[in-house]
């Protein structure tokens, strides 16, 4: 019994429409996958963004490479990593693609807030080069509010990538050495989000939520939980909707470029209150300058409790 022609073509067409759909989707995948895809994406989904001229890209993409080389790492493939500048003079976060031996691309830039020292239970940030990995499990924030009306970690359902116990210098006190946990997370949208830009947080790296997402959904750092999922592992933390990039890497790097002026690409996010010009009172109504006694302490005495450092290596569990 001869077959009808067209049920014979069907088959076919079908097979053919469906090479082309993967074919195309292909092509879509590798386009969204490049650098230059990624910067564009950057821009139009992270709303705080900074713009560094070309001479501090290439400072920055400089600092990387060494500090890779002088942690003992080569990098054997192109891939994402993230790097922090804590000096209170910046206070940036750089995406940088990374593909020696040429020159690292800048895919974009945000402001961030890291430790500011000075109080207890708040640690400077460590610098040096930090793996991500699956030794230390992300989790999400449950965006509740703590004691303070603070949502530590931002809304719910924002990742919290952590990069395990860090040894960090302590703010208070005889300012040693503790370990602290290192965390990169977004923070309160409302009351700290507006803050980035200044040092503010308990030793952990505080970002834009929007970047929070920008990482999360494209698996930017997500290079060893990557490798864990082709050998069959599973992670509840990582979405079922993220589309991860083919380079994704794993690598913080935090640096302090000790800077003593602020850079116009990096604006406080504080706005400077106008001088007041200021007005001398009538001569019949000044006094003469008081003077304190000879060898008197005129500084107010210390109200801050003496606390042990060994009760606070958890500097960063809320911020």
């Amino acid at each position: 019994m001869m077959r009808h022609p067209a049920r014979l073509w069907f088959p076919l067409m079908q097979t053919l429409l469906l090479a082309a759909a993967w074919l195309c989707g292909q092509q879509a995948l590798a386009a969204d996958e490049s650098p230059a895809a990624m910067a564009a994406r950057y821009a139009q989904e992270v709303d705080k963004r900074l713009t560094l001229p070309a001479a501090e890209v290439a400072r920055y993409g400089a600092l990387a490479q060494q500090m890779l080389q002088a942690a003992g790492i080569a990098l054997d493939r192109p891939q994402y990593l993230v790097l922090v500048d804590r000096s209170p003079q910046v206070q940036a976060l750089l995406l940088l693609w990374m593909a020696p031996p040429a020159s690292p691309l800048l895919i974009g830039a945000s402001p961030v807030s890291t430790g500011r020292g000075g109080e207890y239970d708040y640690f400077e940030t460590p610098t040096g080069v930090f793996s991500h990995n699956t030794a230390n499990p992300d989790f999400r924030a449950e965006g509740t509010f703590n004691e303070k009306g603070i949502r530590g970690f931002g809304l719910r359902g924002m990742r919290v990538f952590d990069f395990g116990w860090q040894q960090g210098r302590r703010g208070w006190g005889d300012r040693g050495i503790s370990p602290m946990r290192l965390l990169l997370h977004a923070t309160d949208p409302e009351q700290l989000e507006p803050r980035l830009g200044s040092v503010q947080s308990k030793g952990c790296v505080r970002i834009p939520a929007t970047l929070n997402r920008l990482l999360d959904q494209h698996g930017l750092l997500d290079a060893d939980y990557d490798a864990a999922l082709r050998a069959g592992q599973h992670f509840w933390v990582l979405s079922p909707q993220r589309t991860p990039a083919a380079d994704a890497g794993r690598y913080l790097i935090v640096v302090d470029t000790q800077r003593t002026e602020r850079p116009a690409w990096s604006p406080s996010p504080f706005k400077a209150s106008p001088k007041r010009k200021s007005v001398p009172p009538p001569a019949s109504s000044r006094l003469p300058p008081s003077r304190a006694p000879q060898g008197s302490n005129t500084a107010a005495p210390s109200m801050a409790p003496a606390r042990s450092a060994a009760i606070a290596s958890l500097a960063c569990a809320n911020g």
